[in-house]
C-alpha cells in the first residue's frame, strides 16, 4: 500500500489525482501531518508526501530503522514540478515510485542514487537477495577500480561496466572451488545477461539525476565502513547459492536456483517443515536465500504447515498432480506416499519436476519423541537464458514502447541490424555487448541471438516495426528450443504507422503482403494478391519496389485493378514517423510505381474506401456504403 500525505490544498489536489489513478493501491492519511506520516510510515510499503523535502526529512528521521525494511519515500513539491526519491531508492522502491508518480502528475523525477545517476544497475536492485558489503563494492564499481566477478554458472544479470570482470584463468585472486564465472570478457560476458525474471530492474529513466551519491541516504555508520575498507582488499561480486565466507569488500548475489520438494503427514507443523528445510540446506552448504520455491503434491496444497513454511521462506508453493509426480524417476520411492496420495515420491519428485540436479535426496525431519512428519529434497535448477525479441517501431523514438525500452536496457547482449542498433545505441547501459551486422544476415543474427541465450545470457534481438511482422521473430523462434525463455515485445508496425498518417485506411478487414520474392516465390505472392483482390480486402504492400525488383508492384496493382475502380484511393507513405517522412494520396490508376522504393508502404483501398478531407478512410462496416447518397 502507498500512503499519501498532504498539508495544503494544492497538495491535496495532487494527492487525489494520484489516488484516482491508482485505485486500491493507495491510502490517504488525514489529520496532523506529523501523526499522518507516522501512521503511514508504520503501515505502508511506500509513501508519497506532498511536502517540502526538508519537512519530510525531519518527520521521518526519528522513524528510520533499517534500509532493508524502511518504506520508500517520495516527495512532491507544491507546484508539482518534481517527484524526489528521498528514502529507500532501491530497497523501498522509491526510485521506481518517483518515476511512476511523475508519469501521473507530469513532473520531473529526481533520483540521486549513484548507480542510477551513472546508469549502472544497483546490486541491491536486481530482485535477488544480496549479502555482504554492498556499499563498498558498489563504490568500487563506480570508482572504476578492478572488481572481480566470481559466478558458479552464468545467470541472466544486467550489464555492468568493463571494470567488473571474471578472473583470468590461473589468476591468483581466483578463489579455489569458485566455479566458472561464465564465458565473459568483461561485463558483457561475465554478468552478461540482463533479465532478472522477477522484474527487479528499474525502467529506463527520463530522470533528473544528481551524480556522486553513493547510495540512497546511507547512514553515517555505513558510509564510514565504506571509507575504512575502501582500498584494504579486492572488491568481489560473487554469484552463488552456496554458503560462503564473505570478505570485507565482497558481496554475494543469491540466484533463485534451488527448489525444495516437501512431503508431509496431515497436521504437520510449520516449525517442523521450516526447520527441516533450513537444517537440510545448511548441512548441504546451501543458502536458504537461494530457494526459489517449495514444491509438493496437489493433495498437500492446503497443508497448513507446508503453506506456513513457504510463507516464512518468502517463496511460492508449487503443487503437482500425483500422476505427474509418479512419472518422475527418483532414487528413493516409497510405498507410504503411494498409498496416501497416489505417487511413490513426493519430496524428490516434486523437486525434480522440470529437471535439475538432485543435490540432497529425501531426508526426514527429526523431532524428539515421535515419528517424523515431514520429508524434503533439494534440487538445483540450471539457469535459463532469456531471449527478448523486440520491435523498435517505425523509427520515431516516441513510438518505441516503454516495454521495448526496458527490454533493451535490461539486456547485456544486444543483437541487431547495424542501422537499427544505431537508433537505440544511446539507451544501452554501460557494459552491454553489441553484436551487429549488415543487411542480408538475418538468419545469422537469429542463430547468434539464440546461441547467446543458450549460453545463459539475457539477449535482446531487435527489429524494426514489430519483430514478428516480416522481421526477426520468425527466424529466431525457428532456431530456439524450449531450453531458453523467450519474450516477445510488440512494436508499432510500418503498416500501422502509415495508416495513422493516411487517416483510417485499415478500418475494416485488411491484409499485409510483401512483394519481395527473395524468400517467397512470385507465384505464391501473386496468388495471395489475387485472393485479396477477389475478397475486396484492403491491402498493405511491404517491400514494394527496389532497383532489382521493379515489375512486381505494377503487376500487383494490375491484379487489384481487375476488381476495383480506377479511382480507388491508394496511400503512399515513405519513412513513416521519421523526420524525413512523406505521404500522399493518389488512386490505383494514377500511382506511378517509379516513385516507390523499399522505404515505402503502399496501402490500396477496397471498394468501400474513400478520400474524405484529404484523408483515406475505410468504413468499419457497410452502412456508410448503403446510405452514402441519402
Amino acid at each position: 500500500m502507498i500512503g499519501l500525505i498532504s498539508a495544503t490544498a494544492a497538495g491535496a489536489a495532487a494527492r487525489d489525482r494520484l489516488a484516482a489513478a491508482w485505485p486500491g493501491r493507495t491510502q490517504v492519511y488525514d489529520g496532523p501531518v506529523r501523526e499522518a506520516v507516522g501512521r503511514a510510515f508504520a503501515e505502508c510499503e511506500q509513501l508519497v508526501c506532498f511536502l517540502a523535502t526538508g519537512a519530510v526529512v525531519r518527520l521521518v528521521a526519528p522513524l528510520l530503522a533499517d534500509k532493508a525494511s524502511d518504506p520508500g519515500v517520495v516527495c512532491v513539491d507544491e507546484a508539482q514540478r518534481h517527484a524526489v526519491s528521498l528514502i529507500g531508492g532501491h530497497g523501498g522502491g522509491a526510485n521506481e515510485l518517483a518515476l511512476a508518480v511523475s508519469g501521473v502528475l507530469g513532473c520531473a523525477p529526481v533520483i540521486t542514487t549513484a548507480t542510477d545517476a551513472t546508469d549502472i544497475p544497483g546490486l541491491d536492485a536486481l530482485g535477488w537477495p544480496v549479502e555482504g558489503a554492498t556499499a563498498a563494492v558498489t563504490r568500487a564499481i563506480l570508482d572504476g577500480g578492478p572488481v572481480t566477478l566470481e559466478a558458479d554458472t552464468v545467470w541472466p544479470l544486467p550489464p555492468l561496466p568493463s571494470n567488473v570482470a571474471a578472473p583470468a584463468a590461473g589468476d591468483e585472486q581466483a578463489r579455489e572451488g569458485s566455479g566458472d564465472a561464465g564465458t565473459a570478457a568483461g561485463m558483457a560476458d561475465a554478468l552478461a545477461a540482463a533479465a532478472v525474471p522477477v522484474g527487479g530492474l528499474p525502467a529506463a529513466m527520463a530522470a533528473t539525476v544528481s551524480a556522486g551519491v553513493l547510495a540512497e541516504a546511507a547512514s553515517a555508520a555505513s558510509v564510514a565502513a565504506v571509507d575504512d575498507g575502501a582500498h584494504s582488499a579486492p572488491a568481489v561480486v560473487r554469484v552463488s547459492d552456496r554458503l560462503l565466507d564473505i570478505g570485507e569488500r565482497e558481496v554475494v548475489l543469491r540466484p533463485p536456483s534451488l527448489v525444495v520438494g516437501v512431503g508431509a503427514s496431515k497436521g504437520v507443523s510449520g516449525d517442523e517443515v521450516f526447520g527441516l528445510v533450513a537444517e537440510t540446506l545448511a548441512s548441504a552448504g546451501l543458502s536458504v536465500r537461494s530457494v526459489a520455491a517449495l514444491a509438493t503434491v496437489d493433495a498437500k496444497a492446503d497443508e497448513a504447515g507446508i503453506v506456513e513454511a513457504a510463507a516464512r521462506l518468502g517463496v511460492p508453493l508449487r503443487t503437482y498432480a500425483a500422476g505427474e509426480l509418479a512419472r518422475i524417476d527418483v532414487p528413493n520411492p516409497s510405498g507410504a506416499p503411494l498409498a496416501a496420495v497416489g505417487t511413490p515420491s513426493v519430496a524428490e519428485a516434486a523437486a525434480l519436476v522440470g529437471g535439475g540436479e538432485l543435490l540432497v535426496p529425501k531426508r526426514k525431519s527429526t523431532p524428539e519423541g515421535r515419528a517424523a512428519m515431514a520429508t524434503c529434497a533439494v534440487v538445483r535448477k540450471e539457469p535459463r537464458g532469456r531471449l527478448a525479441v523486440v520491435g523498435l517501431g517505425p523509427g520515431a523514438r516516441d513510438l518505441l514502447t516503454p516495454r521495448a525500452r526496458e527490454e533493451i536496457r535490461r539486456a547485456s547482449v544486444l543483437v541487431g541490424l547495424d542501422q537499427y542498433v544505431d537508433q537505440i545505441r544511446d539507451l544501452l547501459r554501460p557494459g552491454t555487448r553489441v553484436l551487429e551486422s549488415g543487411l542480408g544476415a538475418e538468419e545469422e543474427r537469429a542463430r547468434t541471438a539464440v546461441a547467446e541465450a543458450r549460453a545463459g545470457h539475457a539477449v535482446a534481438l531487435i527489429g524494426s516495426g514489430d519483430a514478428g511482422v516480416y522481421a526477426m521473430a520468425s527466424p529466431a523462434l525457428a532456431e530456439a528450443s524450449d531450453d531458453i525463455d523467450v519474450v516477445g515485445v510488440p512494436g508499432v508496425t510500418a503498416a500501422l504507422a502509415a495508416a495513422a498518417i493516411l487517416g483510417a485506411p485499415l478500418g475494416h478487414d485488411h491484409v499485409s503482403i510483401s512483394l519481395s520474392d527473395l524468400h517467397t516465390p512470385w507465384e505464391v505472392i501473386e496468388r495471395r494478391v489475387r485472393a485479396a483482390a477477389e475478397a475486396d480486402i484492403v491491402v498493405t504492400f511491404y517491400n514494394p519496389r527496389s532497383r532489382g525488383r521493379d515489375w512486381q508492384l505494377p503487376k500487383a496493382l494490375s491484379i487489384l485493378a481487375e476488381h476495383r475502380e480506377p479511382t480507388t484511393p491508394v496511400g503512399v507513405v515513405r519513412n513513416a514517423s521519421r523526420p524525413d517522412g512523406t505521404s500522399r494520396l493518389t488512386t490505383i490508376a494514377a500511382l506511378d510505381p517509379a516513385t516507390v522504393d523499399m522505404m515505402t508502404v503502399v496501402v490500396v483501398g477496397n471498394t468501400a474506401a474513400r478520400e474524405i478531407a484529404g484523408r483515406m478512410v475505410t468504413p468499419r462496416g457497410y452502412r456508410w456504403q448503403q446510405t452514402e447518397g441519402s
